[in-house]
């Protein structure tokens, strides 16, 4: 099966800034190259609905996403933190990104599809179930996972974060339910500062120095990611894809490379294949150095759909 290709054209409305590094260029130079490398033409391309309410209401509290509503400017911009900003269009993409993750589990649920991967902006690995953080307005992710396990009765939904930053939103929503296991590596101590000693038995935080390389970082993932995830046997595997980490990326400060990224995903295609029905959802947060996040974006592609 095809895997499925899922954005809107809503998100590249939204824009925070002449010179803010979360931009549409972000899509077009992901799409561009897939284009480039023959890989878009074996993709389902699926555009992406809009979240419902009730599905943004399992992880957010109905006075965050009110306040959001409530503050969408008619013309310029306004900020929601010192990072995060809507203009008139943000909100629909924000819609239509948390919608093109739901929209995913959906599918691998109904067995359309194995995986698939969402282009979406803004991320949403920051924001947490009260506050927008870190260019992110709603939790993609912590939507997709939430929408699981309420329609589907899943029991046990993982959560792989390898953006640089840490997923702090996500950990805030699941801190305390153990049916979602998070496993994030993240450069410490750098933005959102937090992460290296919150975790718990299905809080898998991994804390990297700056510099990392992509064998110290393939070290980290062997020896703590995937010996919780065999523990935990996921039914569905979602993946919050950073490809800030990257060595190009300079607002990154860790040294992963495009192998770095194939591999990766190919360890988790294995735990998905032993326990999630190969079920693997990947939604885009970071990555802002535009050609090292096409070739990143492409080399995981190409892992997820065995190309």
């Amino acid at each position: 099966m095809q895997t499925i290709y899922l954005t809107h054209p809503s998100c590249l409305k939204h824009e925070m800034g002449a010179d803010h590094p979360e931009c549409p260029a972000r899509i077009h130079a992901i799409e561009d190259q897939l284009i480039a490398s023959g890989l878009m033409q074996f993709l389902e391309y699926q555009v992406a609905p809009q979240v419902t309410r009730e599905q943004l209401l399992r992880v957010h509290s109905e006075a965050y996403i009110e306040s959001v509503f409530a503050r969408l400017p008619e013309s310029g911009l306004v900020q929601l933190d010192g990072d995060t900003a809507m203009n008139p269009y943000s909100l629909d993409a924000a819609l239509h990104a948390a919608g093109a993750a739901v929209k995913a589990v959906d599918m691998l649920m109904e067995q359309q599809a194995e995986n698939a991967f969402c282009n979406i902006r803004p991320p949403g690995h920051h924001a947490g179930r009260e506050n927008a953080a870190g260019f992110c307005i709603f939790n993609n992710v912590a939507v997709a996972a939430a929408h699981a396990m309420a329609n589907y009765g899943l029991q046990r939904v993982a959560i792989a974060d390898f953006d640089v930053h840490h997923g702090d939103g996500t950990e805030n929503i699941f801190h305390d339910d153990p049916r979602v296991m998070l496993c994030s590596t993240f450069r410490h101590p750098y933005y959102p500062y937090c992460g290296a000693e919150s975790g718990n038995e299905h809080i898998i935080n991994v804390p990297l120095k700056a510099g990392t390389s992509g064998e110290e970082f393939r070290t980290a993932v062997a020896q703590q990611w995937l010996p919780a995830l065999e523990r935990f046997q996921p039914q569905m595997v979602l993946i919050s894809a950073g490809f800030d980490a990257h060595r190009e990326d300079d607002m990154g400060g860790l040294a992963l490379r495009e192998a770095d990224y194939a591999w990766v995903t190919e360890e988790l295609k294995k735990i998905a294949a032993r326990h999630a029905g190969r079920r693997i959802v990947s939604v885009l947060e970071g990555g802002y150095a535009l050609s090292a996040l096409a070739r990143s974006v492409t080399a995981h592609i190409n892992v997820l759909s065995d190309l």
